[in-house]
C-alpha cells in the first residue's frame, strides 16, 4: 500500500468526493451529497488504520479525528454550516499540535515512536533518543508544521466559504489535498533529517545507553 499511498489518497480524498459531490448534489441536494461524498475518504482511512494493524497513539489519532469529523458532519444540519464546521475542526487540530509543542510533548515525536516501534526497535530507547536535546527541537518544528498545515486549511476554506458559499466545497476538496502534500513533503524530509542526525551523532545513542544503564543501576541499588 505505501508505494501506492499518493495515488489512493488523490483517488479516495480528492476524486471519489469530487465525483459524488457532483453527480449527487442535483439529485439529493448539497448537504447530503456533502456528506456522502465524505464516505469514501472514511472508509479509506478506516482502512489505513487496520493496515497500522495496532493500537498506537497514531491509530488514536486517526480514529478519534475521524469519528469527531463524521460527526461535526452529520450534526451540522446545513450544507453551509458543515463547511464551517470543517473550518472550526481544523482550528481545533491547529491549536492542539501547538499545545503539545507547548507542553514539550510534540505530537510529531510519538508519531515517530509508533513508526519505529513498528520497524522493530524498542519504543523506551527511542523516546529517551528522541528527548534528547537537538533531536527534540526537530520534533517540535514537525509539530509546527501538522499545525501549520490545519492552520492554512483553515484559513483558506474560510476565505472559500466567504466568497463562493456552498460552491465551495469542490475547491476546498483539491486545495485542502494539495497543501496537504506541500507540507506533508517537508514533514516527511523533516522526519529523514531527524533519522540522519542520529545516524551522524553517534554519541546521542551512547548517552542514552548510558542513561537507561543508570537508571537500571539505581532500580538495581534500591531493590
Amino acid at each position: 500500500m505505501s508505494k501506492n499511498i499518493a495515488l489512493l489518497d488523490l483517488i479516495f480524498y480528492v476524486i471519489l468526493p469530487l465525483i459524488c459531490w457532483n453527480g449527487l448534489r442535483e439529485f439529493i441536494g448539497d448537504y447530503y451529497a456533502m456528506l456522502t461524498s465524505s464516505v469514501p475518504a472514511i472508509l479509506y482511512s478506516l482502512y489505513r488504520f487496520y493496515e497500522v494493524k495496532k493500537i498506537n497513539i497514531t491509530g488514536l489519532y486517526i480514529i478519534f479525528t475521524l469519528i469527531i469529523g463524521t460527526l461535526i458532519d452529520v450534526l451540522a444540519g446545513s450544507s453551509i454550516q458543515l463547511l464551517w464546521n470543517n473550518v472550526y475542526f481544523s482550528i481545533v487540530i491547529c491549536v492542539f499540535f501547538l499545545l503539545t509543542i507547548l507542553v514539550r510533548r510534540p505530537m510529531a515525536l510519538y508519531f515517530g515512536l509508533d513508526f519505529v516501534e513498528l520497524r522493530g526497535q524498542d519504543r523506551t530507547f527511542s523516546k529517551h533518543l528522541f528527548y534528547q536535546k537537538s533531536v527534540l527541537r526537530i520534533f517540535q518544528i514537525v509539530t509546527l508544521l501538522f499545525a501549520i498545515r490545519s492552520g492554512l486549511i483553515a484559513t483558506i476554506k474560510a476565505w472559500l466559504i466567504v466568497e463562493y458559499g456552498v460552491e465551495a466545497f469542490d475547491k476546498g476538496v483539491l486545495i485542502r489535498q494539495i497543501i496537504s502534500w506541500g507540507i506533508t513533503g517537508f514533514i516527511v524530509i523533516s522526519y529523514y533529517y531527524i533519522g540522519k542526525i542520529i545516524n551522524d551523532n553517534p554519541t546521542l545513542v551512547n548517552q542514552v545507553e548510558k542513561e537507561l544503564y543508570g537508571e537500571s543501576e539505581k532500580i538495581g541499588k534500591e531493590l
